[in-house]
């Protein structure tokens, strides 16, 4: 229960926040984690995205503010942290599909998006089998892409990356380097609050060559669980461990980089594992 009741003392967090910026780092530190893995545990619990819930509350207490018409919506704006009247107005228009202008007349329909609060549910008809493993400090050589604090943009970042270095001739290259453990082609998310949050398409090699990146995963435990598909099979395994495995597990996020291991080059049938870093729980 204590790592639901970090989740809800986060949403209280962002409750006693909306109406000023809401620091990332810090929910993740309340919910004691990185605030890349606070964002990804939210939007596999909740099934949106953190910014997007963020921008749903406040439109909803916005519209609340516009209806008692003593408001002007240059001052429910700036409340909110809307610098410009064209920026408030896309979000109020994206959220409740209408313009704030018209919230003042009465019969007007608004929606309205109530805080949101974990609890434990009942899931795991389907078995997942996965391993913990503690690994020394391993040496990676590839390519990177920096990534966005709100992570959902990333995802127009990530695909064409890969893409790119499918049709370039990188990822032959780099496969052609692989002569360590972990053998396979490893997508790394390095995101620790410490860092340049950057994503790694990489091998662990001995070697080095001109015009690729070099970057230490550091030691760290490891859950590790294995998948067979398509990308988005491995986003529903990603999923499925957060909502159903890591809440009852006895284990909590660690500050390692999240990673994907590809055992096979095949995109429509990958075999991969997903790494999770994970620390113990203190014993209450």
């Amino acid at each position: 229960m204590e790592w639901v009741e970090r989740l809800n003392d986060a949403i209280n967090y962002m409750e006693e926040h909306l109406t000023d910026e809401i620091d990332y780092e810090q929910l993740g530190r309340i919910a004691c984690c990185s605030s890349y893995h606070f964002q990804r545990m939210f939007a596999y619990m909740a099934g949106i995205p953190l910014a997007e819930y963020i921008r749903r509350r406040r439109m909803s207490l916005a519209a609340v503010d516009l209806q008692g018409n003593e408001m002007k919506i240059l001052d429910v704006a700036a409340k909110y942290g809307y610098r410009s009247p064209t920026s408030f107005n896309r979000a109020f228009q994206s959220v409740h599909g209408i313009a704030p202008s018209a919230v003042k007349s009465e019969g007007i329909s608004v929606k309205s998006f109530p805080p949101i609060t974990f609890k434990i549910t009942v899931k795991g008809v389907k078995e997942m089998n996965y391993r913990i493993e503690t690994k020394e400090a391993f040496r990676i050589v590839g390519v990177s892409v920096p990534l966005y604090k709100e992570i959902e943009k990333n995802f127009t970042i990530i695909p064409p990356k890969w893409q790119e270095v499918s049709e370039n001739g990188t990822l032959q290259k780099l496969i052609g380097m692989m002569d360590t453990p972990p053998m396979g082609v490893l997508g790394i998310s390095t995101c620790n609050d410490r860092e340049q949050w950057r994503y790694y398409i990489a091998v662990s090699t001995s070697q080095t060559q001109e015009g690729l990146e070099e970057y230490m995963v550091p030691a760290a435990t490891w859950a590790i669980f294995s998948g067979q598909g398509t990308n988005q099979s491995i986003q529903e395994l990603e999923q499925r461990i957060v909502t159903e495995w890591l809440p009852t597990s006895g284990y909590e996020y660690g500050t390692a980089p999240d990673i994907e291991v590809y055992l096979n080059p095949d995109p429509k049938n990958a075999q991969y594992e997903v790494w999770i870093p994970v620390t113990k729980k203190a014993q209450q």
